[in-house]
């Protein structure tokens, strides 16, 4: 294990280097993973660890879309595709990838099968940070461990048949049998981390939830909207909004800043660009972080965990989701966007 030091901050974190792919297959070399869920990260883990040589198995509701999606992703019922709750009995170790609501629906068929010696696997700390809303309590004898990738399960995969590695966080939240720490490193490399940083189980979701709602989807769409009405407002072109708010953004500045960091990209733009960029940050700051402190105090008292979990239970969530995705499907900014992309000279006939 390596230690960063960031301004007098220390992390501890695992590279690759120091716990290789075949150390991670002797770690787990007598285990049977059972990857219960064939949703956002189901997929991408699932696949990565059987590529990897790990012995691993799917479990999901028969019948399904996602049981039709695992047969076609190579996955053989009977064999390596099971219902779950078969599946949950022959792990030794159950990655629990079923949306937050799912666990909560699912969770009294799989703790039964939680037996002493297994290991219960997240990839979100929702489950055990807020269990006094999800009842989800892992029995006696069992490591219950997470690695969270940072990112969704289909960049996960996308990068590791790139050759690459998406960063993971790694907690342990119980070591009942002494080996937690092996089997959660070994897991992380196995799904392809790229390394993996240690954090708890409540910061991750608090984190989580911080930066879904904030900088990673939230903010940023309604940064997003509010450019993109106020050039609208002053005469400019959709194309033209469109362009200058999103397309520049993700197509050229945001490379740059995954490359080498956000004063790289600044180096890379025009002087003007930058002295606007230096002037106006620190507003943008000032008037935005309050939000963010607003949004925190709502995650770390659990109060968007009650409001997920209420409205994930209603009957009709579903149909009233795919009407407010579609409401942002059919504004005009992003009307403009598919016109935009359409136009990129890769999708050009």
């Amino acid at each position: 294990m390596a230690m960063l030091n960031f301004g007098g901050t220390e992390e501890k974190v695992v590279t690759r280097e120091e716990f290789p792919l075949d150390k991670a297959r002797k770690v787990l070399k007598d285990e049977t993973i059972a990857v219960i869920g064939y949703g956002v990260q189901g997929p991408g883990q699932s696949m990565n660890l059987r590529d990897n040589g790990f012995n691993v198995i799917v479990g999901q509701r028969k019948g399904g879309s996602s049981w039709d999606k695992a047969v076609k992703d190579g996955w053989v019922p009977g064999e390596t595709l099971f219902p779950i709750e078969e599946a949950a009995d022959r792990g030794t170790i159950i990655q629990y990838l079923l949306s937050d609501a799912a666990q909560i629906e699912v969770w009294p068929k799989i703790k039964p099968y939680l037996t002493p010696g297994k290991a219960l696997y997240f990839s979100h700390g929702f489950g055990i940070t807020y269990n006094d809303q999800t009842q989800i309590v892992a029995p006696e004898g069992v490591d219950v461990i997470l690695v969270a990738p940072k990112g969704s399960g289909t960049s996960l995969r996308r990068l590791f048949l790139a050759g690459r590695g998406l960063n993971s966080s790694y907690a342990i939240d119980k070591d009942a049998t002494g080996r937690a720490y092996e089997r959660v490193i070994a897991l992380g490399i196995g799904v392809g981390s790229g390394y993996l940083f240690e954090t708890d189980f409540q910061r991750e979701v608090y984190s989580d939830l911080t930066g879904e709602r904030g900088t990673l989807m939230g903010a940023i769409q309604g940064i997003f909207e509010a450019q993109y009405d106020v050039l609208r407002a002053n005469g400019h072109t959709p194309s033209e909004a469109f362009n200058e708010t999103v397309e520049e953004l993700t197509q050229s500045l945001m490379p740059l800043v995954a490359e080498n960091g956000m004063d790289w990209m600044y180096a890379n733009c025009s002087t003007t660009a930058q002295r606007g960029a230096l002037d106006w940050k620190d507003k943008f700051r000032d008037a935005v972080k309050p939000v963010f402190e607003d949004l925190y105090e709502s995650v770390s008292s659990g109060k968007e965990a009650k409001r997920s979990i209420d409205l994930n239970s209603q009957g009709d969530y579903r149909v009233k989701l795919e009407a407010e995705l579609k409401e942002l499907n059919d504004s005009e900014m992003w009307q403009a966007g598919r016109t935009v992309r359409s136009l990129r000279p890769e999708n050009a006939e």
